[in-house]
């Protein structure tokens, strides 16, 4: 069958965001890339059009218009999650947007515990049908020509579809996620995991990570359970099958920033654990939920609780029935 071709734009030029465009380029789409005027990332592109990982197809337009980028059909948005809502009330100020938005990015909004694709309906309403992009990848790896399995997922069946349909390749292999609710708190949530792993490298003790693994899934299945969606989600492409990127890649930011912070060094990147810890916090208030793992992450990023004695009453848990 052949592909449906779509005007895409795609907000966002940091790793993940120009990785798409070239991604999309090169499966057939006709691609524009926005960046935001004076950032340095956008800087680099418009001069270059390529940063330290990969270089730009020919094909793709470079913008620092939001004017520009709404003429598509679909709006892919790839920034940090706690940026998504002013993102979209700018948005919703255009007179027409595209068709279809699509969330590749993992987080949930510190305050309210909101998903992003519910931030989405907040602030767009029904003039966009929503889907989400998640799943385990680096695109470092993907720029080797490493291949690997993602999902979309989306409450319209037909964008869902469509999507699944005009995106995969060789390089990507997309599934059809069945539980959006369940797919985005797992896909969140593997982020603070990736920063409790990184926790025990930096202390030395990466034999736990079987543990973690086991426990981690188990706690945010209960999760997704809680708040509505299928707890078997949890074992699927966005959280467990997510770990051997998040874990123990030498690429995740939140399984390096954990060690960082263990080690007592500074770390630059971006690590969104960081912000969904908080809010995973409060869901767990909200829905009586027992997220151990989760606690303990949030009690040293934010409380200042040690590090190490909080990593011993954690595993020292294991002393009590395994689930």
């Amino acid at each position: 069958m052949q592909r449906k071709l779509y005007k895409v734009s795609v907000i966002g030029c940091g790793r993940w965001g120009t990785f798409i465009a070239k991604y999309l380029s090169d499966v057939g789409h006709a691609v524009t890339l926005y960046g935001r005027a004076g950032s340095s990332r956008t800087e680099e592109l418009l001069s270059t059009r390529r940063n330290a990982l990969m270089e730009l197809p020919a094909g793709v337009a470079l913008t620092t218009s939001l004017d520009d980028a709404v003429k598509a059909d679909v709006l892919v948005v790839s920034i940090p999650s706690q940026g998504l809502r002013a993102l979209l009330r700018a948005l919703s100020e255009k007179p027409s947007l595209p068709k279809t938005l699509v969330l590749c990015m993992k987080g949930l909004e510190i305050g309210t515990g909101k998903r992003l694709s519910t931030v989405a309906r907040e602030e767009l309403g029904d003039r966009v049908k929503v889907a989400v992009w998640i799943g385990p990848g680096h695109v470092q790896a993907f720029c080797a020509g490493i291949p690997n399995c993602m999902v979309i997922d989306s409450d319209d069946e037909e964008t869902k579809r469509a999507l699944v349909d005009a995106f995969s390749s060789e390089l990507i292999r997309f599934y059809y996620g069945q539980d959006l609710t369940g797919n985005e708190i797992g896909a969140a949530a593997k982020n603070v995991v990736g920063i409790a792993a990184g926790f025990l490298d930096g202390l030395g003790v990466p034999s736990l990570k079987g543990a973690l693994m086991s426990r981690g899934t188990h706690e945010i299945a209960r999760l997704i359970g809680a708040v509505g969606g299928n707890p078997n989600s949890a074992y699927g492409l966005c959280h467990l099958g997510d770990y051997e990127a998040t874990l123990f890649s030498p690429y995740s930011h939140n399984r390096a920033f954990g060690e960082a912070f263990a080690r007592g060094e500074s770390f630059e990147g971006l690590a969104e654990g960081y912000y969904t810890v908080r809010a995973l916090v409060d869901l767990a208030d909200e829905t009586g939920v027992d997220l151990p793992i989760c606690r303990a992450v949030e009690a040293v990023l934010y409380r200042g609780e040690s590090l190490s004695e909080c990593i011993k009453q954690l595993f020292e848990r294991s002393l009590k029935p395994e689930f």
